[in-house]
């Protein structure tokens, strides 16, 4: 059950180098490609370890713009990651991640409804706090239904969010429609995702989102792994299992519910990086919450650098590019699936 050691090492220090390679690529291309030398010479002088100041505005560029962007989309990528690696094993299912749930839905509405009807009343931290809040009431709703249904087991909790993701995706398009026409743009970039909104003070909310749900798994993890022997095994050893599930859903919203706050809805990524890590580390969850937090860090660099040259001078939206790939990877499960 426990992955080869020597190959698991191996490959988390590959992915390290890749992750790091893909961070210093998002900050050397953009809008004004910078070559590396100078990428790493001004972080360098950000750091402390050079003297030298970069010359013109390269330095802030650098330092200013395109570090917490790229910081930014490894802490999401990461918390995304391992949001849907708990999901999938506490609902028994391979499809699930926060889109499932209404989790995303619920953050996408709370943003909407300021950008097209209620407006800036808290000044930068709007968009988040709405955000948040829409996040976490929609994970109580799915919550308050599964408890006011007879049993409650996983399948309950998964039509229970596919009820309220349909519910808080109808009231975003009512927004839409009935709001300010003229902030259609930033509803259809901000409900795509991307990481525009990256700046040093809001970097250290998504490392709380991706680090409350990183601890909450390694904390866990010997109770997440009983659930792989089935529910009624981890019963008997000692698992609440209802109350589990539950804990660990609540806890998987609050961290989406803080991601989407400052990144916008980016699906598939919770969906697809379970799938790629676990035959890399075994179904134990110490090891797959690792992977899945490098895994998914570097499938976000790698998008949001697509995003921002695929179209020049334009950025598109980074759920175009995740949701691209997780069409493809969904058709591809189901092609190798057949009998």
């Amino acid at each position: 059950m426990r992955p080869r050691r020597k190959p698991f090492v191996l490959a988390m220090a590959l992915g390290a180098i890749l992750l790091v390679a893909l961070a210093l690529l998002s900050i050397a291309y953009g809008s004004t490609l910078i070559p590396l030398r100078e990428v790493v010479g001004a972080l360098a002088h950000a750091a402390g370890l050079d003297s030298q100041s970069p010359s013109g505005p390269v330095g802030s560029i650098v330092v200013d713009l395109r570090l917490p962007r790229a910081l930014l989309a490894i802490a999401v990528g990461a918390g995304l990651g391992v949001v849907g690696a708990l999901l999938q094993t506490v609902t028994r299912n391979d499809l699930a991640d926060p889109f499932l749930f209404g989790l995303s839905s619920g953050a996408a509405a709370g943003a909407v409804s300021v950008i097209t009807v209620f407006g800036d009343t808290f000044g930068i931290w709007t968009l988040p706090l709405a955000a948040f809040t829409g996040g976490v009431l929609a994970a109580a709703i799915v919550l308050l239904l599964v408890s006011r249904v007879k049993g409650q087991g996983p399948e309950r909790l998964i039509l229970a969010g596919l009820a309220v993701s349909f519910l808080f995706t109808a009231l975003t398009n009512y927004l839409v429609f009935a709001g300010d026409q003229r902030a259609a743009h930033s509803v259809l970039f901000w409900t795509m995702g991307g990481l525009g909104l990256a700046r040093w003070d809001n970097i250290g909310l998504a490392a709380l989102g991706a680090g409350i749900i990183l601890a909450y798994g390694l904390r866990n993890h010997c109770r997440l792994d009983a659930f792989l022997a089935g529910e009624s095994a981890a019963e008997s050893l000692g698992v609440p299992v209802a109350r589990m599930r539950r804990t660990t859903f609540l806890v998987a919203a609050l961290a989406t519910a803080i991601l989407v706050a400052v990144a916008g809805v980016i699906g598939f990524v919770g969906l697809m990086i379970p799938h790629l890590g676990r035959p890399l580390a075994g179904p134990l969850h110490r090891p797959l919450i690792a992977t899945c937090a490098l895994f998914g860090a570097i499938l976000l660099l790698a998008s949001d650098l697509l995003a921002r040259t695929l179209l020049p001078p334009q950025e598109l939206p980074i759920g175009i590019i995740t949701s691209s790939l997780g069409a493809f990877f969904v058709v591809t499960m189901l092609m190798r699936r057949r009998p």
